[in-house]
């Protein structure tokens, strides 16, 4: 186990330092507390689960060396499928001292090599959204029954159709206590209702993104404030759609596709992710 060694001097001494009367005559003898702080210690593990009368394989990733239950988080792929990237995410997202679930919304981990699978994936999925709240759910139950869970205290995290997927949850009534997506669909299959979405949004997006265009954004908006809904819209200047994905520049230029990684936007998301769920949680 590695571990970070501090040093602090005793409250006494820093006193008697900062004291010209202190008697020279008094004992002056320096000591030192010594406290250990744990680094995290990333413990990931692939795990199998069923929903919606399929077998689905999911990621679960949490720090060991933290001791009790805490939040956790769901985190749903982009249409891609289940990859490098969500597990990432999850490891990031332990780090940050949660217990983070790398979902698979198609079932036994797949994966699309070309835009045309991922859209017949993704196209299925949605299409059947109660078959689609039946795997989410079933990776919530994986997610809460995790003894290192608080069960209380969850929220999910959605990126490009995984945005799609944790914004319509929320909108019919998941128990959520903050939803966040990034470069996500925004287009509702029923829209949020006064009382509906039950915790927090924050939605980052890329203001140069084609799929979401400008009279979108205005409807998103008009309907989560119709809503009564806490939430949060951010626009990041210069960034298209995937930006948070390192693969994304390739992949575009592979299918002539507008996507592309942006170190900027995806190093300032994320930073605002922590905080929103930081803020959302008290941690």
């Amino acid at each position: 186990m590695m571990k970070k060694t501090l040093y602090f001097l005793p409250l006494a001494l820093a006193v008697s330092c900062g004291n010209p009367e202190s008697s020279s005559s008094e004992s002056n003898e320096v000591t030192t507390e010594k406290i250990e702080v744990s680094e995290p210690k990333i413990v990931g593990k692939e795990v199998t689960y069923e929903g919606d009368s399929i077998i689905m394989k999911g990621y679960l990733a949490y720090d060991e060396n933290l001791e009790g239950p805490r939040p956790g988080v769901i985190i749903v792929h982009e249409w891609w499928g289940h990859n490098e990237h969500t597990r990432n995410s999850a490891e990031k997202l332990a780090k940050a001292g949660y217990v983070a679930f790398a979902l698979d919304m198609y079932g036994e981990g797949a994966q699309a090599e070309h835009p045309q699978d991922a859209q017949a994936f993704a196209g299925a999925v949605m299409q059947d959204f109660d078959g689609a709240k039946a795997r989410f759910n079933a990776s919530l139950d994986v997610l809460r029954s995790n003894s290192n869970t608080n069960a209380n205290e969850i929220a999910a995290v959605g990126y490009c159709f995984g945005g799609g997927v944790v914004l319509n949850m929320a909108r019919q009534g998941a128990n959520l206590d903050a939803v966040a997506t990034l470069h996500g669909s925004i287009g509702a299959i029923e829209p949020a209702q006064p009382g509906s979405v039950k915790g927090k949004i924050l939605v980052m997006n890329g203001e140069d993104d084609p799929f979401v265009s400008a009279e979108a954004i205005e409807s998103f908006k008009s309907e989560m404030e119709t809503a009564g809904v806490e939430y949060e819209f951010v626009n990041y200047p210069g960034a298209v759609h995937a930006f948070t994905n390192p693969e994304a520049t390739e992949k575009g230029k592979e299918f002539d596709l507008p996507l592309a990684y942006n170190k900027e936007a995806d190093e300032q998301s994320w930073i605002k992710l922590e905080a929103f769920l930081a803020d959302v949680f008290k941690k």
